[in-house]
């Protein structure tokens, strides 16, 4: 589904596993780990948004950190880093960034994030090339050359990404988090959507609509989930757990649910 030849066990000394948006859930993160079970040879990729939302912001921030994990840039970690990044509270920014979660990450830190944090922050990659497969939090603006898209389009784009008619790239496909994927047309919480040469994994783990938390092992091909209330773990084939959209589609529906349903 991914690649014309998917990579498999055999033909890789590692599996690479792509996990979605955490806002702050480091419970649900830590069992979903458990679920994946990952060692030391494989590669663990976080496609942003570890904050925010959630209450143990910090404690996931540290658990990346600490592990060497790989993660991108997300929009809420751009929000932060516009706020307090850069030289004391940017108070244009300040009331943004509280209104779309972060006063739960201020809390998760007691109102003190530390400078270790923010520098880290400061250097994450807005997308990661993996040859068959291209990582961004966001998305890609597909009127636009690679080469002058920045953080704003990485980190923020949704609808005229999601309604591509064709694949941005020919020999890849690109892998996001940031849109919640129960906010597309017909599609039910907890399933991936998959539209023209992407693959959206935010299943929402912070959304009292969703709660689940999605890992991708490219590998296999296999889906893994923790649900964020009830605990409930599930591993899935990755043609099991996925649901296509039509980009026809997108437009109308994403404009009702933007507004309320916001990664």
């Amino acid at each position: 589904m991914l690649t014309s030849n998917p990579p498999t066990q055999t033909s890789r000394s590692h599996r690479r596993i792509i996990i979605g948006d955490v806002h702050g859930h480091y419970d649900t993160l830590s069992e979903l780990l458990e679920a994946i079970a990952p060692n030391s040879d494989d590669q663990v990729y976080f496609l942003g948004d570890l904050i925010d939302r959630g209450p143990q912001s910090s404690q996931v921030v540290e658990l990346v950190i600490k592990n060497n994990y790989h993660c991108l840039l997300g929009n809420h970690e751009h929000m932060l880093l516009e706020t307090v990044g850069y030289g004391g509270i940017n108070s244009h920014q300040l009331q943004g960034w509280l209104y779309g979660g972060g006063y739960s990450t201020l809390v998760s830190y007691d109102h003190h994030i530390p400078q270790s944090h923010i520098e880290w922050m400061k250097q994450l990659p807005t997308y990661i090339d993996l040859g068959d497969v291209w990582l961004v939090h966001g998305g890609v603006d597909p009127k636009m050359p690679l080469d002058e898209q920045t953080a704003q389009q990485f980190c923020w784009m949704r609808d005229d990404f999601h309604g591509m008619s064709e694949p941005y790239f020919k020999d890849k496909i690109i892998i996001t988090g940031h849109t919640i994927t129960f906010t597309f047309p017909g599609v039910l919480p907890g399933k991936l959507v998959a539209g023209e040469g992407w693959l959206d994994i935010d299943t929402g783990a912070y959304h009292p609509q969703s709660g689940w938390l999605s890992a991708l092992d490219l590998s296999t091909e296999t889906v893994y989930q923790v649900h964020r209330q009830h605990k409930t773990k599930r591993i899935l084939p990755l043609s099991e757990a996925v649901v296509a959209i039509n980009p026809d589609m997108v437009k109308s529906k994403r404009v009702k649910q933007k507004s309320r349903c916001s990664s």
